[in-house]
């Protein structure tokens, strides 16, 4: 895990990662691709809600693209809370999304946790509510 606590990694402060987190989520509602790719590590890991995960910055800008591009509408991040830790250099920002999905108003929550490395985010971990699951999960054994 890319927490930041290496020997010799650059360390922010708190305010600084509050900056961070303001500046990459403001991109995301601007829809500017390149301002949010310029915020994540060469290395970064994108952990999509679905189970997809991107990795490295090629892939990760892939994995962006479709919101940012606006193939499920003006989608829309709305923060409603954050936590951010300076001592393992991660925050966790929860938000509502909202979009038009066929002619529909739709929204959901959710939240992404961010990993800080050298200044970056090294790490985007992305959780969401959503009106019905995504994978089939097997019912569990009687007696467990």
């Amino acid at each position: 895990m890319a927490d930041g606590t290496e020997t010799g990694a650059a360390r922010l402060s708190r305010a600084q990662l509050a900056e961070l987190v303001d500046r990459f989520m403001d991109a995301w509602a601007r829809h500017d691709l390149e301002a949010a790719m310029a915020l994540m590590a060469e290395d970064a890991i994108y952990d999509e809600f679905n189970q997809t995960v991107w990795c490295g910055k090629a892939a990760v800008r892939e994995g962006f693209l479709p919101q940012f591009r606006g193939d499920y509408g003006d989608i829309q991040f709305h923060v409603e809370d954050r936590f951010i830790d300076a001592d393992s250099q991660q925050a966790l920002v929860r938000w509502r999304c909202t979009f038009e999905w066929k002619g529909t108003r739709r929204a959901w929550r959710g939240l992404d946790i961010l990993h800080f490395r050298d200044g970056l985010i090294a790490e985007k971990l992305t959780y969401a509510k959503t009106e019905r699951p995504l994978t089939e999960v097997t019912p569990l054994e009687e007696g467990r």
